[in-house]
């Protein structure tokens, strides 16, 4: 790759919606590092998977798969290589480990942690069972193995509706993601589903931020103004929202939006850099709501990991936990067809 290529990639991303600025000069010093990566991982039989809310270099630059975490464990699985370079953070490289336990797994990021996926253990989850006994137990995709092991279905922003109305029991505890457990309960509600829904506390801190306030001076503010908001977004921002779902599910919407439509990404910022690369005459609206944990990934540490893999951080789970994490995962497969 040549800078200049890399530069007709990126120029178009705006300084101020993503903590970047990509000039001439920038683009010069990040192609070196690129080219470096794309050669080594060739060597040393890796892929590269790097989600929608890294920075622009690394999806633009280097990575094989990009898109959220679901999209991105399916495929590490078809892949053929035996190392899975997962930028994003860690509960992620603990799903594609689970689908693909022969291959290795490593984590680049510096701080690869996550405020949702950490705000409720497998420990927990099962003091809850003592509890709901009765309850069918449902996890977001965003946990970590050993929720996911203790619990009995997994499900995607993308499927969570469909696979909830199909479990048989009207019993639920979902968790972790409270916001997104009460856009369920509302959305169960229009389409006249009755469901006892048991929530968590957990939240992503880059989504609660969002504020109906400011949102209401954006639509007002911006005449012909689409409104797309992630689920993890609060019911009263969803509520304000032309359009709630997925990271995948927001960039078609994107897409298939008139040309002349401005448009407001309630998500990380790193889904609205992506677009603004895509869609450079595309206007954005709003400012950078940036996941600290995403953006510790970086083109240095991903060279360092392919240069010193044995050093970094790879991913390593039970036989029972790999074991009943599946279960989770695969009855996701069964509710959602």
């Amino acid at each position: 790759m040549q800078a200049i290529d890399l530069y007709n990639k990126l120029h178009s991303v705006q300084n101020g919606t993503v903590l970047c600025q990509y000039s001439m000069e920038t683009c010069e010093r990040l192609v070196g590092l690129i080219n470096e990566i794309n050669e080594l991982k060739r060597e040393r039989d890796a892929a590269i998977l790097a989600h929608s809310y890294v920075a622009p270099e690394i999806i633009l630059g280097v990575a094989d798969y990009n898109g959220d975490s679901y999209q991105l464990s399916k495929n590490a699985m078809e892949t053929p290589a035996q190392t899975i370079i997962f930028a994003a953070v860690e509960f992620m490289g603990e799903t594609a480990k689970i689908l693909n336990p022969n291959k290795r797994v490593l984590i680049p990021g510096t701080n690869p942690g996550c405020s949702l996926a950490s705000s409720i253990t497998g420990e927990q989850v099962k003091e809850l069972r003592n509890k709901y006994k009765e309850h069918t137990f449902v996890c977001y995709i965003n946990t970590t193995a050993d929720v996911k092991a203790a619990c009995d279905v997994c499900v995607t922003s993308s499927n969570v509706l469909k696979i909830v109305s199909n479990i048989p029991n009207d019993k639920i505890v979902f968790l972790p993601d409270k916001l997104m457990g009460e856009n369920l309960k509302n959305e169960l509600e229009k389409m006249g589903i009755k469901k006892e829904l048991v929530l968590h506390t957990g939240t992503c801190y880059v989504h609660e931020q969002y504020d109906s306030d400011l949102v209401k001076y954006f639509r007002i503010q911006n005449e012909g103004l689409r409104i797309a908001s992630h689920p993890e977004c609060s019911p009263s921002v969803a509520m304000l929202s032309d359009f709630v779902g997925s990271t995948s599910q927001m960039l078609d919407y994107i897409r298939g939006l008139p040309e002349n439509a401005p448009v407001l990404l309630l998500t990380e910022c790193g889904l609205s850099a992506r677009l603004q690369s895509e869609l450079p005459t595309r206007r954005f609206i709003g400012s950078c709501n940036m996941c600290k944990y995403m953006k510790s990934n970086s083109l240095e540490n991903i060279l360092q990991t392919l240069k010193e893999p044995e050093k970094a951080k790879e991913i390593k789970l039970s036989t029972d936990v790999l074991s009943a994490a599946k279960r989770c995962i695969d009855n996701m497969f069964k509710y959602a067809e």
